[in-house]
């Protein structure tokens, strides 16, 4: 008999293990797996129960991209959790400060308004993966859910022990709203005495769920993302009509690509305001001059970087480019077709050192040192934060004091890429207004001290927890106690 067991806490595993053994372990480690998930949801709750919003602590709270407002991380009735303590549970965890907020929000949606979801969680009828799907649900419903709205879908969930598809939860909620009469605001332009009777019935299908959304978390190498959206029927049709016509008219002009290609090269068109249509005239060839009166459609702008040291070297793709929205690798073929595309403005900006230190003795950030930094890290650099530096604050990590050179002291915070990072906004305000603290290694390497005394090493790779793992928990944890059976 041979032991593989693989030092990460798991159980015996022989070679000499039948079919039936194999699966009978499958079926053990997904129930271990399943009850550490739960407990995970337990410590998030007692986590959020030591940090409640104090002072200058906002409450945590998520950010809606393209709107002016913010959501809870959890629903009403639940308690509000100061906004710095998140990040320290998800660097603990390995995971983004966005991930974190989601899951200790999960964690108290689940405790205080899906009581019974909660419950067979901890029993483990409910894997606690099922349950945050119900939890995500009830938390960003529109109109929000109130207590009772909330309870009623616990009940109705709870009742198959939790086996509902997205589908069955949107119709839950829907029926939710419109039994416990949580309608929208009605509409401003009702006149004075009218009946609104038929139009608050249904004013629960009056949430607006068009979208465009790009995957930018996920572009392939060869420079293809996703897109999805939701149109209004008749935008839809349209478009579809569209794309199909210039299809027709890419395939008419020449071009041998398969038609799904055609079709997302025509939505590009379009984006440029159908610059395909440049190309000829009723059928006849456009000449040189037709478009020069015409914008650029489309500018391309890219950050080449060369390792000196790696000179000469080539990868399994061939040579590739880094695209500065996105930090993504693009094939240089693939850059070569955006650059020869009809009325695109190619942008050449002047080199820059990434290893040089520039400096200034004035607070403010030049626009070179800024981009500088910016190209050098890439992203936040505060660990598991991906994004992007171009958006985020320049910090300097030793503070800046204004007042030095009035005292005739040596500035010990100066205005150098050597004390300058990008943080996003929040980050920012955590180190800010925190304990935790940072240091700048070397050109894109930092390493981060938390409050609890945990050290991250953040680089251009990612992000490396450097305290050692610890112990396994010898002992087995409470056991939750299950309801008898009448």
């Amino acid at each position: 008999m041979i032991d593989t067991r693989s030092g990460f806490g798991a159980s015996e595993v022989t070679a000499d293990l039948t079919a039936a053994d194999l699966l009978a372990s499958l079926r053990c480690e997904r129930r271990a797996e399943d009850a550490a998930a739960a407990r995970q949801l337990d410590l998030a709750a007692r986590w959020a129960d030591l940090h409640p919003p104090e002072s200058i602590h906002h409450a945590a709270a998520f950010t809606v991209p393209g709107l002016d407002h913010e959501e809870p991380i959890a629903g009403e009735g639940c308690p509000l959790v100061t906004e710095f303590c998140i990040p320290e549970l998800g660097t603990v965890l390995g995971i983004s400060t966005t991930a974190a907020k989601k899951l200790i929000g999960h964690a108290l949606e689940l405790r205080h308004r899906l009581p019974r979801l909660w419950a067979q969680v901890h029993a483990g009828r409910v894997p606690a993966w099922r349950a945050r799907l119900v939890a995500e649900t009830t938390i960003h419903a529109v109109p929000a859910l109130t207590p009772e709205a909330a309870g009623w879908i616990d009940t109705q969930v709870a009742a198959v022990a939790g086996k509902v598809g997205t589908a069955q939860l949107d119709r839950l909620v829907a029926e939710a709203i419109k039994r416990y009469d949580l309608s929208l605001e009605p509409r401003p332009d009702f006149a004075a005495g009218e009946d609104h009777e038929d139009f608050e019935a249904d004013q629960y299908l009056n949430t607006d769920r068009r979208h465009v959304t790009f995957d930018t978390r996920h572009i392939h190498y060869d420079g293809l993302m996703r897109m999805e959206a939701e149109l209004d029927l008749a935008d839809a049709y349209d478009l579809d009509a569209a794309i199909q016509h210039g299809a027709a008219t890419l395939k008419a002009l020449g071009s041998t690509a398969p038609l799904g290609a055609r079709r997302a090269a025509a939505l590009g068109d379009l984006a440029r305001t159908q610059t395909a249509l440049d190309l000829h005239t009723q059928g006849t060839p456009a000449p040189a001059s037709a478009g020069d009166h015409l914008p650029a459609a489309r500018e391309v702008v890219l950050h080449v970087h060369l390792d000196a040291a790696a000179a000469g070297e080539d990868t399994v793709f061939g040579p590739t480019a880094r695209l500065d929205n996105g930090q993504r690798l693009a094939l240089l073929d693939q850059v070569k077709g955006w650059c020869r595309a009809s009325r695109t403005q190619v942008t050449i900006r002047p080199v820059l050192d990434l290893n040089a230190e520039l400096t200034t003795d004035t607070y403010a950030i030049p626009d070179r040192t800024r981009e500088q930094v910016v190209l050098r890290d890439r992203t936040c650099v505060f660990p598991w934060c991906t994004r992007p530096a171009r958006v985020c604050d320049l910090d300097h990590i030793t503070p800046f004091d204004h007042d030095a050179a009035a005292a005739g002291q040596p500035q010990p915070g100066p205005t150098a890429t050597s004390n300058l990072a990008p943080l996003c906004r929040s980050h920012h305000r955590l180190k800010t207004h925190t304990a935790w603290r940072y240091v700048h290694l070397r050109p894109g390497v930092f390493e981060w001290t938390s409050p609890h005394g945990h050290h991250y090493l953040r680089d251009r790779d990612g992000t490396t927890a450097l305290d050692p793992p610890a112990p396994p928990q010898t002992t087995a944890p409470p056991r939750v106690p299950q309801p008898r059976r009448p």
